[in-house]
């Protein structure tokens, strides 16, 4: 395996001050730019900011965030997680991306996806009974946006193009792009599709269950003629000195977040017990001390065949303070460990 990159996202969850209240959303994204500075200084490959139209995230414009990061840091990866391609226009989002690869020496990088919430469709005035249209169209536009080269595209659900040059063009004559996958084969089959590199969100059940959609995802590579591409991962976690710690500060807030969200879709409270299996062997929450979180990635990075490895690092109203000390052990000592048991084994 070649050497597994580690990386972060966040969605810019609007955190709590020392006495539980709200930030407001201008400190968290100044406080999101602190956080991928951090994530830099402490070797980090990729830093990923989602994108939300909602009270609890403050991240709206994803690449305003990036370039703001962009000026102060000088090796780490920027990209999205994910940019919402459905109810955006893939003109503007190659238009934006590039931009910033430009002012970033070339470290832009974007995943494109549905997203796991709605809120942008009426915002933007997209109608819902479109979703799957709306993404299919605009994904097979923007993969003739990345040749860089005069575009002639028809759909319903924007004007068409006849040998229409997009500019700016990026410096390497190329894009880093992902589509973001939930758990459909559909998605997973569209990614290898278009021959781009395919990013799985692992937010709940057993990460070993994603192994037959990257094994579909092969599969489907080879059946379309496209070369090998890579496959990454992102997860939910947590890193504090001591597996009790990190459970014990994480917890309250997981809970809050998964019972805020929940009450939204109809999920039922999140249970200590549920908490718990999560953050164990099996789960899907990276939570623990540094050796802990370290073998866990470790194990499923060979599990799925990974490339790269992201952390969702933030967590509902977890303290910003709290974050920082997690990206400081998660650079310093959890990515170390990792790259040991990888050679190792």
């Amino acid at each position: 395996m070649a050497q597994l990159e580690l990386g972060l996202d966040t969605f810019g969850d609007v955190t709590a001050d020392a006495e539980g209240s709200p930030l407001p959303q201008p400190q968290v994204l100044r406080n999101v730019v602190a956080e991928a500075v951090l994530a830099d200084q402490v070797g980090l490959d990729f830093i990923g900011i989602g994108e939300h139209h909602r009270e609890d995230f403050a991240v709206s414009a994803p690449e305003v965030v990036l370039a703001a990061i962009a000026g102060q840091t000088e090796q780490i990866r920027l990209g999205s997680a994910v940019t919402v391609l459905s109810s955006d226009d893939p003109v503007r989002v190659f238009q934006r991306f590039a931009t910033l690869d430009a002012v970033s020496n070339g470290r832009a990088e974007v995943i494109l996806g549905r997203g796991s919430f709605i809120e942008s469709f009426p915002l933007f005035g997209f109608e819902l009974d479109q979703y799957e249209l709306l993404f299919e169209e605009k994904l097979q536009l923007f993969t003739e946006l990345l040749k860089e080269q005069p575009v002639t595209w028809s759909g319903s659900t924007r004007p068409s193009l006849v040998d229409q040059l997009v500019y700016p063009p990026t410096e390497s004559g190329t894009l880093k792009t992902w589509v973001g996958v939930g758990g459909s084969p559909q998605s997973v089959v569209r990614a290898a599709h278009y021959g781009l590199p395919l990013m799985l969100a692992i937010i709940g059940g057993e990460p070993v269950r994603f192994a037959p959609l990257v094994d579909l995802y092969h599969r489907a590579l080879e059946q379309f003629g496209r070369p090998e591409a890579p496959v990454a991962a992102h997860s939910p976690g947590y890193v504090a000195a001591t597996d009790e710690q990190a459970r014990e500060e994480l917890w309250p807030h997981y809970a809050a977040m998964q019972a805020r969200i929940g009450k939204e879709r109809g999920w039922g409270p999140m249970t200590r017990e549920q908490f718990e299996h999560d953050a164990g062997p099996e789960g899907a929450l990276f939570v623990g001390s540094p050796r802990t979180v370290a073998e866990k990635i470790a194990r499923v990075a060979g599990e799925l065949g990974l490339a790269r490895f992201d952390l969702k690092y933030s967590v509902g109203t977890l303290s910003h303070e709290k974050l920082m000390t997690s990206i400081e052990l998660y650079g310093r000592e959890v990515a170390p460990l990792v790259r040991e048991q990888l050679a190792a084994a």
